[in-house]
């Protein structure tokens, strides 16, 4: 051990100025960039945290600059849930993000195929036409979509206008599969033809499994979108609370306890829970596939 250490301190002794003064600016320079790093997560975490801890105070406490709960009310939660129509709106979300992410995912997936593997006359103007798709404001065409569906369909206050076009397919959600998709070499499609595969077999059987990252962005995407919108659900589903989503819910309840704020945080926390949990378990995923959709195109 003494020998050990002694050699330790010959060799730090025999360092020169310029090395003593480079390992000098390499923790210097971890040093900062950690800091740096830690900044920023509580720049992002520090509300989160507040609007956990504002959940979990008494209705008197929520009004005053305590940070922290002198008791912690649990209770919240019980009274969140028991609200009427609380439970009506996490199904009708879960109906909403599950079978639109569904319907998009199947719909998109095709197109994106044909677009990235497929050689036709129009190609081009198809992939232009997507694209042009993605630029285009939803707020432009509300007006002739709600007539649409309001007056011909006759579905208005209920949630099948926005679900049911996500069947044909999302200009985003293509345009990312498409890039996605064409990082995956020809090589094994043409090998997969010579075996006898079909086009829609070599879609399943090949094109799917090397595309898991790509879908589950769109995916992810497509859920975190419908989770979180408010304007669909306005237009189409105000007029009916049956129908209505946790993010349209969630201004009306806190409308009904504006004075509640210690209801109306536990209410959002009820509401980012899922969103938070799901990109916790599939982050890699959702990482990969989108870094990977811009590699070739």
């Amino acid at each position: 051990m003494t020998q050990v250490a002694g050699s330790r301190v010959e060799s730090a002794a025999a360092a020169t100025p310029a090395e003593r003064t480079a390992r000098r600016k390499a923790v210097l320079e971890w040093i900062g960039v950690h800091a740096l790093g830690v900044a920023a997560a509580l720049f992002f975490v520090l509300p989160f945290v507040f609007v956990v801890f504002t959940s979990l105070m008494s209705d008197q406490q929520a009004l005053t600059r305590d940070l922290v709960p002198d008791t912690w009310q649990w209770d919240n939660y019980r009274r969140v849930f028991d609200t009427p129509g609380f439970l009506t709106w996490w199904r009708n979300t879960l109906l909403y993000a599950g079978a639109g992410t569904v319907l998009t995912v199947v719909s998109s997936v095709p197109v994106a195929y044909a677009l990235a593997k497929f050689r036709f006359r129009g190609r081009n103007l198809s992939l232009m036409l997507v694209i042009s798709m993605m630029m285009l404001p939803p707020q432009v065409v509300i007006i002739p979509m709600y007539l649409f569906w309001a007056k011909q369909m006759d579905l208005s206050g209920s949630l099948w206008p926005l679900i049911i076009p996500m069947a044909f397919g999302d200009a985003f959600s293509i345009f990312l599969l498409r890039q996605f998709l064409m990082t995956i070499p020809n090589e094994y499609l043409d090998s997969a033809r010579v075996d006898g595969c079909g086009e829609f077999r070599a879609l399943i059987r090949v094109v799917l499994p090397m595309a898991k990252p790509g879908i589950a962005a769109v995916a992810l995407f497509q859920f975190f979108n419908a989770w979180n919108d408010y304007f669909g659900p306005q237009i189409y589903a105000s007029e009916n609370p049956g129908a209505w989503t946790l993010s349209y819910g969630l201004e009306s309840f806190k409308g009904a306890h504006h004075t509640d704020w210690n209801l109306t945080m536990a209410a959002t926390v009820l509401v980012m829970a899922p969103v938070i949990l799901v990109f916790f378990f599939a982050q890699k995923a959702f990482v990969e596939g989108v870094t990977l959709t811009g590699v070739k195109g």
